[in-house]
């Protein structure tokens, strides 16, 4: 492992867990319907870094017949998360490292994963969810116009905002379905944080 994925699977596993455990559930709800809103027929769908699950319980609402899956790289975030959720697929690992069936998800997704993905994995990391995809690709992730490192948690090359859609869409056969903003003003209640949205389709699958 790198340095980030070590940093997330060991070092700060435990407090991440502590501090994403109480959540409005209401708002998450909402904030799953507008980023679905123009997406149709999800019947299956990958989270990449669910850590205890937040998005997995909002979706049980949005999606309930939808089977799950998951890829999590912090082993105390698997376990909590597999005892609450029958999935489908689980790995515990990286994104890099799973190993699940190409093509077998109608919906792929990150939520405030790829900010912590050093930029050198990055287009890696992109490539295996669009490969793990059938239809869709969506992500949630702190947006700038131009790719700057941010301190986190005091720590150095723990995060790193960009725009990430920009470079999905210049890198991979994928259109633009739908795009938005969730305010953390009203969504912080949800874990959101002030996050920009993207959902893709991949080409030739409308």
């Amino acid at each position: 492992m790198n340095e980030q994925q070590n940093f997330w699977a060991r070092d700060y596993a435990q407090q991440y867990i502590e501090k994403n455990s109480r959540f409005e559930a209401d708002f998450g709800v909402e904030a799953w319907r507008q980023m679905l809103a123009q997406a149709a027929d999800v019947k299956s769908y990958l989270e990449c870094g669910p850590n205890i699950g937040r998005n997995i319980d909002f979706l049980q609402q949005v999606l309930p017949q939808a089977r799950k899956s998951i890829v999590e790289i912090s082993a105390p975030a698997f376990d909590f998360v597999t005892r609450k959720h029958a999935f489908e697929h689980a790995f515990n690992g990286s994104i890099e490292e799973s190993a699940l069936p190409q093509g077998a998800f109608d919906l792929v997704y990150t939520i405030g994963v790829l900010i912590h993905v050093h930029p050198d994995n990055l287009l890696r990391v992109m490539k295996k969810m669009f490969d793990y995809s059938s239809r869709y690709v969506l992500f949630g992730e702190y947006f700038n116009r131009t790719p700057v490192m941010i301190e986190y948690q005091g720590q150095q090359d723990r995060l790193f905002k960009r725009d990430f859609g920009k470079l999905f869409i210049e890198n991979f056969p994928v259109r633009v379905v739908d795009y938005g903003f969730l305010w953390g003003h009203l969504y912080d209640q949800a874990g959101f944080d002030d996050i920009t949205w993207w959902l893709f389709e991949k080409n030739g699958t409308a």
